[in-house]
């Protein structure tokens, strides 16, 4: 995945079915006819929307959402790859799939975990390998931590002192009772399908000669076959409740006080902030990985101590020159020197002024260069 371009500010908890096509309209607008692979989580699965997607030039890339038929354990096999300077190994199964009664035909990577459990994802790419399918999916975690990255190692919220104003009361938000419900109903049928693996466990191992008939087995297993009753009794009351519940409802009937957000303008402004910030770090880290073996697991943090160093500025005629102090160890030193003789190949001027910025690394006086 990419590094982010740009934010886009909505209502919110705005459903992603409805923001995608807005959205992409806009993309469409700034790529021209090229298509485009749009790769989001399971809030904007709907295949009716895949269709139209799909039929406005764009490729997607989502979990599948809901029940599904279980992938037979035979059909996985390994994939390794190296994707991004990364080496990634997945034990994946491939395969198509239709959706909508047929009228849409997509491939399904199915990713088989360690524990057991199925992580299937949809996809209407079928000239990329496997293993780069399930690696761009879960990948998509990039785009969604970015902020969260940016606001804990650069602290640039601080930058901004954030006002609120009025919000929409009638806007929708996803109704809590609802989702309250839905935890209970998920438990309730995790603790079903418990009761009745054992009452099958029951049935299988039952002596004959002692309880030759079912009635025998029932009259023996009754207490389990009451908590089964009950279980079953009590996942049906939970589906009517949650059928009753609305999905959405306003948010004046959730929050109590008045009904505010940040103002938008400050809010855009500190995320641009971010972007930039990150496209710069993403950048430097790029660069500094021919000169640090370990910059797929250090990268960032190396860039970050270099940044956070102390420095000198020395002015010329001619030139600003940054000099940073040496690093915790000299492996590390070495990479930033390197990274900054790279940097000075740019000839690039201080913003408002004619002076070439140089970058170097501060050593001893007798040994003080700038390449």
């Amino acid at each position: 995945m990419g590094d982010p371009l740009f934010v886009v500010t909505a209502e919110a908890n705005a459903g992603m079915v409805k923001m995608l096509p807005g959205v992409l309209e806009e993309v469409r607008a700034l790529v021209g006819q090229r298509r485009v692979t749009v790769v989001f989580d399971r809030g904007g699965y709907s295949p009716k929307l895949f269709l139209q997607l799909i039929a406005d030039g764009f490729d997607i890339l989502t979990y599948r959402k809901g029940r599904s038929r279980r992938v037979a354990r035979s059909r996985f096999t390994l994939h390794e790859a190296v994707i991004d300077s990364r080496k990634v190994s997945y034990t994946l199964a491939d395969q198509g799939v239709r959706l909508l009664g047929g009228k849409l035909r997509l491939r399904q990577v199915t990713r088989l975990a360690v524990d057991g459990h199925h992580t299937p994802i949809l996809t209407s790419r079928r000239d990329l390998p496997a293993v780069e399918v399930a690696f761009r999916m879960f990948e998509r975690w990039r785009q969604e931590n970015f902020f969260k990255y940016l606001r804990e190692e650069y602290a640039l919220d601080a930058l901004v002192d954030y006002e609120i104003v009025p919000d929409n009361p009638e806007r929708e938000v996803p109704n809590p009772k609802r989702l309250e419900i839905t935890a209970k109903l998920q438990q309730a049928r995790a603790e079903f399908a418990q009761l009745t693996a054992e009452y099958g466990a029951e049935a299988l191992m039952n002596p004959e000669r002692a309880r030759p008939t079912m009635r025998g087995f029932k009259i023996a297993h009754g207490t389990l076959a009451a908590r089964l009753r009950t279980a079953f009794e009590r996942i049906t009351a939970l589906e009517q409740a949650r059928a009753a519940t609305p999905a959405r409802i306003p948010v004046r009937e959730v929050v109590e006080t008045d009904v505010v957000k940040l103002a938008p303008e400050r809010k855009l402004l500190t995320n641009l902030l971010k972007m930039v910030a990150y496209q710069a770090e993403s950048d430097l880290v790029h660069r500094v990985a021919p000169h640090y073996k370990r910059t797929a697991d250090e990268g960032r943090t190396l860039i970050q101590a270099a940044l956070a160093s102390p420095a000198d500025l020395e002015v010329t005629a001619e030139e600003l020159r940054v000099l940073i102090a040496p690093l915790s160890s000299p492996h590390r030193t070495r990479a930033i020197a390197a990274l900054c003789a790279d940097l000075n190949t740019q000839s690039v001027l201080f913003p408002g002024s004619r002076l070439r910025l140089r970058y170097g690394v501060a050593l001893p006086p007798a040994k003080r260069t700038i390449s």
